[in-house]
């Protein structure tokens, strides 16, 4: 098969990781990253393109694939405000994927979260679920939104609070009601994402951590 794949957020937790499957998949011949800083690619594989995201419709025409693995995202205390990481998590993300559907993307693969609502009070799953509910008005053939919880995993930049979460939620995770919020590695997201992506699956569907992943 001659399909392309985009990864947004190639440099973080569950983007590296996604890249890393998609660079051994059979049924993808070519991934593009798309960054704000170059990044060396993989294997002849990827490719690597470095855009202005407050300018992303000067480089519309990267946006032309098979499948847009949307894994973007920052924190409240990198970003230096919850309306500056409102940027990055939801506007910069929505922007992608609106030119992605414009240019044919046929199948959009987004990472959101655990509880994502748009009515909620707390501003980072807010945002999670205004994306979602954008996203799903775009025209993409498929959609297909993961919801993990805490990601565990060797990151680029530490999160401490993350880290702390993780150890908390792992040692609740077989307690009734808060399986759904344990950490889970992001590898395992990445895998799961290239997985669906290369199986017939409906119009648009979820993936919630304690339906699709394992319990250890």
């Amino acid at each position: 098969m001659n399909r392309t794949a985009i990864v947004l957020g190639a440099t973080g937790l569950v983007g590296r990781a996604i890249v890393d499957h998609l660079d051994r998949a059979a049924h993808i011949e070519r991934v593009v990253t798309i960054t704000r800083r170059p990044v060396t690619p993989l294997s002849p594989k990827v490719t690597n393109q470095v855009v202005d995201f407050e300018r992303l419709d000067v480089h519309a025409s990267i946006f032309t694939a098979d499948a847009l693995f949307s894994s973007l995202g920052t924190t409240r205390k990198q970003a230096g405000s919850i309306e500056a990481q409102r940027k990055v998590d939801l506007d910069y993300q929505y922007a992608a994927a609106h030119l992605a559907a414009q240019h044919g993307v046929s199948h959009y693969l987004l990472v959101s979260s655990t509880g994502a609502d748009a009515r909620s009070s707390n501003p980072y799953l807010k945002m999670k679920g205004e994306l979602e509910q954008r996203v799903l008005q775009l025209p993409f053939p498929r959609i297909s939104i993961f919801q993990p919880s805490v990601l565990a995993g060797v990151r680029e930049q530490s999160r401490p609070g993350e880290q702390l979460g993780g150890i908390v939620l792992g040692a609740l995770r077989f307690v009734p009601g808060v399986r759904r919020y344990r950490p889970i590695r992001g590898e395992e997201v990445a895998r799961k994402m290239v997985q669906v992506s290369n199986a017939p699956g409906p119009a648009r569907e979820w993936f919630r951590l304690d339906e699709v992943f394992p319990t250890t």
